[in-house]
C-alpha cells in the first residue's frame, strides 16, 4: 500500500517499547524487584509472560508461577503500586535506554502535517508516562490509551480511536488512523523493523506497512495533501 492509495490519515497511533524506545530492561527489573519487596522472592517476568501480553496480565501471570496462586485484589494494588514506584528509578539509571533512530523527527514530522498523535500500550498509564519521559517524548501525545483501559489490546486500541474521535467532535474511521507497533482493529497497521524481527519477516506477518526503521519517510496522506 502507497500513500497515494491511503485515506486521509487524522491520527498515528504509537506503541511504546521497541518501537519508541528501548529502556534497556528496565521495565524487568522493575517487576523482579517489586516481587522481591513485597514477597521475598525473585521473578522472571519473562519466564511466565510472552510480548503482547498488557502489564496487568503481566503481573497476574507472574504472581501465579512465582507464588503458586493467584493474587487478591489488595496484593495486585501494590505490586502495581511498587512497580511503578521502582520504574522511576530503574528508567533514570539505565545505560541502555534510548529514543529510537528518527522518531523525534517523524514525530515533529506528523505534528506539522496536522495528524494527532497517540500511546496505545500495553503497559500502565504511570509506567508508560515514565518511560517516555526520560526521552522527552511524553509532550508529543496528547492523547493514549494503556492496559489500564483493558486488559485485551483490540480494545485499547479502540479505546484511543474513540479518544481521538472526541477531541475532533465526530466518529474518526479506523481506516483513516495508522497504528504503530501494535494491534490495529481495522486500523492501517504499520510495523517497524527496530525489534527482533526483520522486514521480511514483518511483512509476511500480515502488515500493511512495513519501515525499516522511523529514520524512513512515513507513509500517509493527510488533509494538507494536493488531492
Amino acid at each position: 500500500m502507497t500513500s497515494a492509495g491511503m485515506p486521509r490519515t487524522k491520527a498515528v497511533l504509537f506503541d511504546i517499547d521497541g518501537t519508541l524506545i528501548d529502556t534497556g530492561g528496565a521495565g524487568a527489573r522493575s517487576w523482579s524487584w517489586a516481587f522481591e519487596h513485597l514477597h521475598g522472592v525473585p521473578a522472571d517476568i519473562a519466564m511466565s509472560s510472552s510480548a503482547g501480553m498488557t502489564d496487568p496480565d503481566v503481573a497476574t501471570r507472574t504472581f501465579e508461577a512465582v507464588l503458586g496462586r493467584a493474587p487478591s485484589d489488595h496484593e495486585l494494588a501494590r505490586l502495581f503500586a511498587w512497580y511503578v514506584y521502582r520504574l522511576q528509578h530503574e528508567v533514570e539509571i539505565s545505560e541502555g535506554y534510548r529514543v529510537l533512530g528518527g522518531v523525534v523527527e517523524t514525530l515533529i514530522g506528523l505534528m506539522d502535517r496536522g495528524v494527532m498523535l497517540g500511546i496505545v500500550s500495553g503497559g500502565l498509564e504511570g509506567s508508560a508516562r515514565i518511560k517516555l519521559e526520560r526521552g522527552h517524548l511524553n509532550r508529543y501525545f496528547p492523547l493514549g490509551a494503556f492496559g489500564t483501559d483493558s486488559r485485551d489490546r483490540h480494545e485499547i486500541t479502540r479505546v484511543a480511536i474513540a479518544l481521538v474521535s472526541t477531541m475532533h467532535g465526530r466518529d474518526i474511521e479506523p481506516s483513516e488512523v495508522i497504528v504503530v507497533g501494535d494491534t490495529p482493529v481495522g486500523a492501517i497497521s504499520l510495523a517497524v523493523a527496530s525489534g527482533s524481527y526483520s522486514v521480511d519477516e514483518l511483512r509476511r506477518s500480515g502488515a500493511d506497512l512495513v519501515l525499516a526503521s522511523l529514520e524512513e519517510p512515513f507513509p500517509l496522506s493527510t488533509d494538507l495533501d494536493e488531492p
